[in-house]
């Protein structure tokens, strides 16, 4: 894997929480390792407990298997650690959720039920994210911030709800719940996981791999995205900021990276290799992408704690190239 490079950005956010002991739940997952790596360089390897359902064998560092539909697990493994604060992100994505919505809701309520309980037994900080899939066809072309959720997939009905839960635990129980509505995620570190936005990944690997790809979304096909390492960043720092200046929506701020179309993410390949040779074919995926917005604003998240996204179209292009081409090569 390749190492995640910690900003000084990242490092004076949380300060008065040095000795924090973290768990995160799904640490394997696309999010969770690139999470991980940041968490571990701020705290020190000890101080994050990693968690997931599997094991493949090349953690470094604590770690556990755990079920997040495992309450008693989940108290004994912060208890054990002393952990006070929760990074959750084991959940079922879009694509996987439709062909399995019992599993998907299951894990996705289920799970985040067992971990605000905890929370709320153990006095635990928790982040939880959310998802642009929160919005539906009405929220387009752009969400506000305070667009109608009505999501049409069994995955963003969870994230929907999950927001509800977590809002409902802090005003009810206490417990300081915070999430992002992440849009599009890009990442090299990790191969995708089954999100309606992969394409905007595996192209890079296939073009990196064998000069072509297949889209399986139409070229006008406009979604919100975002590098990992904003994301990261934005984490962080909706963590690292006072309880006080967050505002109702501390379950599900907006956040925005950049936003663009299957085709213009195609040209901007092309114009760095010419030979590439790249089709849209669109499959089922393309039914979930057509009720997603085109672009959110994040106008709560830029005022209340001062977000600002750092990449435009082409330093995502140079960065997921250069990562790929770096990952492919030390493999």
């Amino acid at each position: 894997m390749i190492d995640v490079q910690v900003s000084s950005d990242y490092l004076h956010v949380m300060v008065g929480v040095s000795g924090s002991q973290i768990l995160v739940t799904g640490a394997l997952g696309q999010i969770g390792s690139d999470l991980t790596n940041t968490l571990r360089a701020m705290y020190g390897e000890g101080s994050v407990l990693t968690t997931d359902i599997h094991d493949e064998g090349s953690q470094e560092g604590p770690f556990q298997l755990l079920d997040v539909l495992d309450y008693e697990a989940i108290s004994r493994a912060i208890s054990e650690y002393s952990i006070d604060t929760i990074y959750h992100l084991a959940a079922v994505l879009s694509a996987h959720g439709e062909k399995d919505p019992d599993l998907c809701e299951r894990v996705n309520l289920g799970g985040l039920q067992n971990i605000l309980d905890a929370a709320r037994n153990h006095g635990c900080r928790v982040f939880a994210p959310s998802s642009i899939a929160v919005f539906g066809p009405d929220s387009r072309p752009i969400a506000m911030q305070n667009s109608p959720l009505s999501p049409t997939t069994v995955y963003g009905r969870t994230k929907k709800e999950g927001e509800e839960m977590m809002l409902k635990y802090f005003h009810n129980y206490g417990v300081d719940a915070r999430g992002l509505r992440y849009p599009g995620l890009l990442s090299w570190t990790t191969p995708p996981t089954g999100g309606t936005t992969d394409y905007a990944v595996q192209v890079f690997y296939e073009i990196h791999e064998n000069e072509k790809y297949d889209f399986f979304v139409r070229g006008d096909t406009k979604l919100p995205m975002m590098m990992m390492q904003d994301a990261i960043r934005a984490t962080m720092e909706l963590m690292g900021a006072p309880s006080e200046k967050l505002s109702r929506w501390r379950p599900g701020y907006n956040v925005r990276g950049v936003s663009f179309s299957a085709m213009e993410l195609a040209h901007c390949i092309r114009s760095r290799k010419p030979n590439a040779v790249m089709r849209f074919i669109p499959d089922e995926r393309q039914h979930i992408a057509d009720t997603w917005p085109e672009d959110v604003d994040d106008a709560p998240a830029r005022n209340d704690w001062g977000w600002e996204s750092r990449f435009d179209i082409d330093q995502l292009v140079d960065s997921m190239m250069a990562g790929v081409a770096q990952s492919s090569s030390s493999s």
